[in-house]
C-alpha cells in the first residue's frame, strides 16, 4: 500500500481541525458587481462551496474600508450589507463541511482617485508606484498618493479591527491580515516605499510598527489563534516594490517577533519572479523562515502536487496554498487523491463578471460533483 501523500494528511491549525493540508489561496475575482460591493450566496457562496474540500479556504482580499479599495468589483467587509452577504457565503461553505478565513485588505498607493471621489489614495509616503490601477473605467496609471497622517494611520488600524469584528459576525473561522504583495502594510515595511521620518519610518522597528498595532487591535475582538497573516519578503519589481539591503532583515525582525503571538498561521510566498540576480533577495523563503518561526507556516507561489508534497515532507512548511489550480479545479483535493490530471484555467475570465470562468469548471470526482 502506497504511503499517504503529505498534502492529504490532517492538520490541527492551532485548534481548527483541517482534513488535509491543501489551502485555497486568496484570489481576487472581481465578482462583487453590485452597488454595495457585497458577495452573494448564489455567486461567491457557490464558488467557495464547490471548493470546500480544501483543508482551508482563504477567501479573496476584502477591503476594510472605503479608503482601502483599489480594484473594481472587489467585496468589502466594512458595511452591514457586506456582512450579511458573507453570512450567506459562510453558511454554504460550512454546510459543505468547509473551513474559511477572510483576507483583510487595504491596497494603499495601488488605488486611484476614481475610487475616492477624486481624493488621492493613502500610503506611507507620497511615492508613486508607477504601475496600473484597475478602475471602473479600465486600467489607469497610478498617481502619487497622499502620505498618511498619524491620525489616518490610527484610523486604519481601527478599520482593520472593525473589519475583523465584522468577519467574526459574518461567521468566518478566522482572518488573514494582508500584509503582503506591495499593498499598504507591505508599503510601510520597505524603506523604498516608506520615507517617513516619524514613529512609522526610519528604523526597521518603526516601519514594522503598524503591523503589530493591527494585530494587537484585532486580538481585542477575536482570539489570537484565529488570526493569520501573509508576507512576501522577496517581492521585487511588482507594484513599484523594490528591495534594498534592509528588506530581508526587516522580514527577519517581523517573523521573529511574531513568535510572541499565538497566531493561526504565517502565510509566506516564495519569490513571484526570478530574484537570483538581486544581492539582497532571499531565493528560498520557506527554508529561511522555517527555523525562525515556531508556528504554522503556509507556503505558496508556483507549487504543484509533487513540490507541495515535497516541501511538507522536508519540514519546510506545514500547509501549501494553491491559487490558479483551484480556479479550474474545484475538486483539487480529490484530484490529488486520485491522481486525476488538472483542468486548464482560462485567464481571460479571471476578473470578468458573472458565472463564466467562475462556477462552470466541472468536478471530476463524486464528492465534488455533489457540491456543484
Amino acid at each position: 500500500m502506497s504511503k499517504k501523500q503529505a498534502l492529504l494528511e490532517p492538520y490541527n491549525l492551532n485548534g481548527l481541525e483541517l482534513p488535509n493540508r491543501v489551502v485555497m489561496a486568496p484570489m481576487t475575482r472581481s465578482r462583487a458587481t453590485n452597488s454595495e460591493n457585497k458577495p452573494t450566496g448564489e455567486l461567491q457562496g457557490e464558488y467557495y462551496k464547490q471548493r470546500a474540500s480544501a483543508g482551508l479556504i482563504i477567501a479573496e482580499g476584502s477591503q476594510i474600508s472605503k479608503r482601502a479599495v483599489g480594484y473594481v468589483n472587489t467585496p468589502g467587509i466594512y458595511s452591514q450589507e457586506q456582512v450579511e452577504g458573507w453570512k450567506e457565503v459562510n453558511h454554504k461553505v460550512h454546510e459543505a463541511n468547509g473551513r474559511i478565513f477572510l483576507q483583510l485588505w487595504h491596497v494603499g498607493r495601488m488605488s486611484h482617485p476614481d475610487f475616492h471621489n477624486g481624493e488621492l489614495p493613502l500610503a506611507p509616503s507620497a511615492l508613486n508606484p508607477n504601475d496600473k490601477s484597475f478602475t471602473p473605467e479600465g486600467f489607469k496609471d497610478t498617481v502619487t498618493p497622499k502620505a498618511m497622517t498619524i491620525e489616518e494611520i490610527k484610523e486604519t488600524v481601527q478599520d482593520f479591527k472593525n473589519a475583523a469584528r465584522n468577519a467574526m459576525e459574518a461567521g468566518f473561522d478566522g482572518v488573514e491580515i494582508h500584509s503582503s504583495n506591495g499593498y499598504l502594510l507591505h508599503q510601510f515595511f520597505n524603506a523604498t516605499s516608506n520615507h517617513r521620518t516619524d514613529e512609522y519610518g526610519g528604523s526597521i522597528e518603526n516601519r514594522a510598527k503598524i503591523l503589530f498595532e493591527v494585530i494587537d487591535a484585532i486580538k481585542e475582538v477575536m482570539p489570537e489563534n484565529k488570526i493569520g497573516l501573509r508576507l512576501n519578503p522577496s517581492l521585487n519589481g511588482i507594484f513599484g516594490m523594490t528591495m534594498d539591503e534592509e528588506t530581508i532583515p526587516t522580514f527577519d525582525y517581523i517573523i521573529k517577533k511574531l513568535n510572541d503571538y499565538d497566531l493561526a498561521y504565517l502565510h509566506l510566498s516564495e519569490p513571484f519572479n526570478d530574484v537570483s540576480d538581486i544581492p539582497y533577495a532571499e531565493t528560498e523563503i520557506a527554508k529561511r523562515y522555517r527555523p525562525m518561526y515556531n508556528g504554522t507556516i503556509i507556503i505558496n507561489a508556483g507549487f504543484d502536487q509533487e513540490s507541495g508534497n515535497r516541501v511538507i515532507e522536508e519540514g519546510n512548511a506545514d500547509l501549501v496554498a494553491f491559487g490558479k489550480p483551484f480556479i479550474s479545479n474545484p475538486d483539487l483535493v480529490e484530484r490529488f487523491e486520485q491522481n486525476i490530471p488538472l483542468s486548464e484555467y482560462n485567464q481571460d475570465t479571471f476578473y470578468t463578471p458573472g458565472k463564466e470562468g467562475y462556477l462552470d469548471y466541472e468536478a471530476k470526482t463524486e464528492r465534488a460533483e455533489a457540491l456543484q
